[in-house]
């Protein structure tokens, strides 16, 4: 129920798409910023991690992702491959209206003026939505956790789960979402 009101909380908002995608794809949040356009196929509805945008030393800098495992190559829902189409028109009419001052980049997810987004910023922009829609203040980190449970409690499979969300070992994947178990053991 609280995914469905934030999904409904972020429609219309210039970065409804991170959202989504956080949401619908489980991806951290140096990975949702380090997308290109070219990582991801709308035909083909999936995207490719190759890369993960974090602050260090006071400077943005794209970086391998956090573990072999997290390169990989995702299909996408529906929902989220048509947030991206929408995302993708905002953005080329920000682009127009940048004119000159629009820095190319091909990322995704950037500023209105084509420029990399801060982490930092997003979890404000994050805490701001939620606090003004009488959500719970929770971690940006914890859409990752949502997109699993709700996977999980939509009948994917652990494993699965766990080559999506880029983790090594099933029994992170296992440890970190056992909370949803006595829900699926009712439905069972």
């Amino acid at each position: 129920d609280e995914s469905k009101k934030f999904l409904v909380a972020v429609e219309g908002d210039r970065l409804e798409a991170l959202f989504v995608v956080a949401v619908g794809v489980g991806l951290r949040k140096g990975e949702v910023l380090g997308l290109y356009w070219s990582d991801i196929d709308l035909e083909l509805e999936g995207l490719r991690i190759r890369r993960s945008l974090q602050r260090i030393s006071g400077r943005l800098q794209f970086v391998p992702p956090k573990t072999d495992k997290s390169r990989r190559v995702l299909g996408l829902p529906a929902f989220v491959v048509q947030a991206l189409r929408e995302h993708r028109s905002r953005q080329l009419e920000e682009r127009r209206r940048a004119g000159g001052s629009w820095q190319e980049s091909d990322l995704v997810f950037t500023t209105p003026t084509g420029t990399p987004l801060d982490g930092p910023g997003v979890t404000r922009r994050f805490h701001k939505i939620l606090d003004s829609n009488e959500l719970r203040r929770v971690r940006f980190h914890d859409l990752r956790h949502t997109s699993a449970s709700l996977s999980l409690l939509g009948g994917v499979d652990r494993r699965t789960i766990m080559e999506n969300l880029g983790h090594s070992q099933i029994s992170v994947t296992s440890n970190v979402y056992t909370h949803v178990v006595p829900e699926l053991q009712r439905e069972a």
